[in-house]
């Protein structure tokens, strides 16, 4: 059960420890504290989590200070839609929405190699518009003797280049607590030109201490990829990790399956997905047909893959797009086959356009025929 609490209630307040001892005296029943503070109001929820079968949602209704009460009805606790709950599937950071309905690209590099490339990257982002950006200092791979990112070297020039070019947000994997502490210290010593979403990738999503360990800091969003050989149920119930740390600003991200199901694809494109992910939970719902594809490859139609791809994805509501660009494809230290050119960007930008306005069109024709 979760009790929402009216709009900046008073901590100190006889209402506010009135309904605590109230609810601690609940038996069998833990009372979880989750506050969530925005640019102008601080929104207070407090899980009851154990045996609250039998709890009156009345009587909890008529407790001082409550705003609303929904009672769970699926899994995924925290982060899931249940019935009646009307709680909000969006959230803000640096200055950037994200949610079920926005839709952001974040294109850039899969491997941070050289300031020039960054910088390049930067500008041509900037000059088309875009305030977000991918950008891998850190690279888990499978083979170790390949390149594993230039890690916290390249933090500082990438961070204050982000902040020359107004990028706002840099999506960027970490595979340990470790790397959180260099991104917040870089941050720091840069001034926060910029700002960072953690990147949780599929080979950790069922890294369990590193969930919760980025689920307890509240300063940086997380996009949690799916992992590319579990069920989606688990991946979903990887973010819940997240979220019953404290971190609700999550994004799930969907990469492709494992699967020889997909060849000649680089994994099998489960874009189908991002629909369910939004009918089960709050979270927004990324698309990364850059790892789904995995190469160049163009359809007779003039169209690359992996503009397919990413079609599929937008027009069944994605909310974020991850793909790689390089200056240089021939040059990358990392997936340089699957990578999209500078000078495509435009046209990118104006594909996705093209989907999202179908989609929009889709999303009213279906609320005129009520099916929504």
């Amino acid at each position: 059960m979760i009790v929402i609490l009216e709009a900046n209630i008073d901590k100190n307040g006889e209402a506010y420890r009135h309904l605590l001892a109230t609810l601690t005296r609940l038996p069998n029943v833990q009372v979880r504290t989750h506050e969530e503070v925005g640019a102008q109001q601080v929104l207070t929820e407090l899980y009851l989590i154990g045996d609250t079968a039998s709890v009156s949602l009345e009587d909890i209704r008529n407790l001082p200070g409550v705003d609303r009460v929904v009672r769970v009805s699926e899994e995924y606790r925290v982060l899931g839609r249940h019935r009646d709950d009307k709680r909000s599937t969006r959230f803000e950071y640096n200055g950037v929405e994200f949610s079920q309905d926005s839709l952001h690209v974040f294109a850039g590099l899969c491997a941070v190699d050289t300031p020039e490339h960054v910088e390049a990257m930067l500008r041509v982002l900037r000059d088309n518009g875009q305030v977000c950006t991918r950008m891998g200092a850190y690279k888990p791979r499978t083979n170790p003797y390949s390149f594993q990112g230039h890690g916290r070297n390249c933090l500082p020039y990438v961070f204050d280049l982000a902040g020359k070019y107004g990028i706002k947000v840099i999506a960027m994997e970490v595979t340990h607590e470790s790397h959180v502490a260099e991104i917040d210290a870089a941050l720091e010593a840069t001034g926060r030109a910029t700002g960072v979403m953690l990147q949780i990738g599929t080979r950790n999503t069922q890294n369990f201490e590193l969930l919760k360990i980025v689920g307890r800091q509240p300063t940086y969003p997380v996009l949690l990829k799916r992992g590319f050989g579990i069920t989606l149920e688990e991946s979903l119930n990887a973010a819940e990790y997240l979220a019953s740390e404290g971190n609700r600003k999550v994004i799930f991200g969907l990469r492709g399956m494992k699967s020889h199901f997909g060849d000649p694809h680089r994994n099998m494109v489960d874009f189908a997905h991002v629909p369910v992910v939004k009918r089960l939970t709050r979270m927004p719902v990324c698309i990364d047909p850059s790892h789904s594809i995995g190469s160049r490859a163009l359809a007779p139609d003039g169209m690359l893959d992996v503009h397919h791809a990413v079609a599929q994805g937008v027009i069944a509501g994605a909310n974020m797009i991850l793909v790689d660009f390089h200056p240089a494809p021939a040059k990358a230290l990392v997936d340089g086959p699957q990578a999209l050119r500078l000078e495509e960007l435009p046209h990118f930008l104006a594909d996705v356009a093209v989907v999202r306005e179908a989609y929009e069109k889709r999303r009213s024709l279906a609320r005129q025929n009520n099916f929504a």
